[in-house]
């Protein structure tokens, strides 16, 4: 459900914006403004840290509602209560690891920890902090705990943070929490636009992650694939009903611990190439749908070293023998049974759109995918960033999508076309004779 297509379902409809005292709490005005702007009747709940970082008057220009911090303001109408009562949403953006701890305990100590507990509204929390803080045992104990219990938790983005520092913890974009705000009101109220079972018949298989191909007993040939963009596809597809098996070769700390907590997506992991092909064709028997995100060695040693390689014994130059690993999605293609639908990724060092869709044309037509999803990566573009652009093209070559935003809002759309694709009348591969007409 989009901004646009919520203000029918709004009217009469109270979300509370919880604010909690970090830097990313200037963003939190996006995410206020886009619950306002689809009609909802908005109420700040800041603590007082956050009011270091953001303008009360501010909040209470953007929400159109006064603003307070105080358990002790509208004691009459038991404020701190009636809040908590009336909301059909409350969103934390930014939520501090402090207040993942305070949550998980139950502490209450605070107007936004009363009106959080004194709730049954659906919550949702956009964890914002240094990457250590948010990889401490402690936060993920606490994430997991909430999880558990029902609340639902989006990000952190991998990117840039305070200080200079890059990495996990980076608090998702505005547009992406009003979206799954809007996606768990939707499920709560039935909605019409809401879209938690239009996979719900449906057996979903995805690879994530980046292969490794061992040369001795402590190096590798790999690549630099965090499994996000895998990892969103999973999460989309478990939350619109489907059941989803996540082959994950070799995913950031970061997006293991999530892939570990979220609910109807079962892991296996996997090392190798050989490893995720034999995965791959196990797990997806019974698959309706196939989404090879994951990023594989295209080769692999010849021969392993069973002990170390040292300089000492090889000299200045070191020669490796490689052999071509086994093509995963064009197996996984050729094996396709009716009813199930391959979707393959192809990352391409392209130096423009024309050559992006020139090379993905000419995949298509070797791998035998139904759909191609296409980006263009680089130094610093693709792997382990927390946005994407993607070019999605049909086994013909033609282009059915594009896409750009979060991973994650690159995963729904992607849903939506492979449905959509589904609709519409079968039509030959590249290369393939068309159909006979009768």
């Amino acid at each position: 459900m989009g901004v646009r297509d919520a203000s029918r379902e709004a009217a009469g409809c109270t979300v509370v914006v919880g604010i909690t005292g970090g830097i990313a709490a200037y963003k939190a005005v996006g995410v206020v403004r886009g619950f306002v702007l689809a009609g909802f009747d908005v109420h700040v709940v800041p603590t007082e840290s956050a009011l270091r970082f953001v303008g009360l008057p501010t909040l209470e220009a953007i929400s159109r509602n006064p603003v307070t911090t105080s358990l002790y303001d509208g004691v009459a109408e038991v404020r701190h209560v009636a809040l908590g009562q009336r909301a059909e949403l409350i969103v934390v953006a930014p939520t501090t690891a402090n207040t993942l701890a305070k949550l998980a305990a139950g502490l209450s100590d605070d107007l936004l920890g009363t009106t959080i507990l004194a709730s049954r509204a659906p919550v949702l929390l956009a964890p914002a902090m240094h990457t250590e803080m948010w990889q401490h045992p402690a936060t993920t104990a606490n994430v997991a705990l909430l999880r558990s219990r029902g609340v639902a938790v989006i990000g952190p983005a991998h990117g840039a943070l305070t200080g200079g520092d890059t990495g996990p913890g980076r608090m998702s974009e505005p547009d992406d929490i009003v979206a799954a705000g809007l996606a768990l009101l939707a499920r709560r109220t039935g909605g019409t636009d809401a879209h938690p079972d239009d996979l719900r018949a449906e057996r979903v298989v995805v690879s994530a992650g980046g292969t490794r191909e061992p040369l001795d007993p402590v190096r590798f040939l790999g690549n630099r694939s965090s499994g996000r963009q895998g990892l969103a596809i999973a999460q989309a597809a478990a939350e619109r009903g489907a059941e989803v098996v996540l082959v994950a070769a070799h995913l950031d700390a970061d997006v293991a611990a999530e892939a570990a907590a979220v609910d109807g997506v079962r892991v296996v992991p996997v090392g190798t190439a050989a490893e995720l092909a034999v995965a791959m064709e196990d797990v997806a028997a019974d698959a309706t749908l196939v989404v090879m995100a994951a990023a594989v060695a295209d080769y692999r040693a010849a021969e392993i070293a069973e002990r170390k390689i040292k300089k000492d014994d090889t000299g200045d130059e070191l020669t490796l023998r490689l052999v071509r690993n086994p093509d995963v999605l064009a197996g996984l293609a050729a094996a396709r049974v009716p009813g199930r639908l391959v979707v393959g990724f192809a990352a391409e060092t392209a130096a423009d759109h024309e050559e992006l869709l020139a090379l993905g044309r000419a995949k298509v037509a070797r791998k035998g995918a139904d759909l191609l999803v296409l980006n263009r990566v680089g130094w610093t573009d693709g792997f382990g960033t927390p946005d994407n652009e993607v070019v999605v093209i049909d086994g013909v070559g033609d282009v059915v999508g594009e896409a750009t935003g979060s991973k994650r809002s690159i995963a729904d759309r992607l849903l939506d076309l492979v449905l959509a694709h589904r609709a519409e009348p079968v039509r030959p591969q590249a290369g393939e004779p068309p159909p006979e007409r009768g």
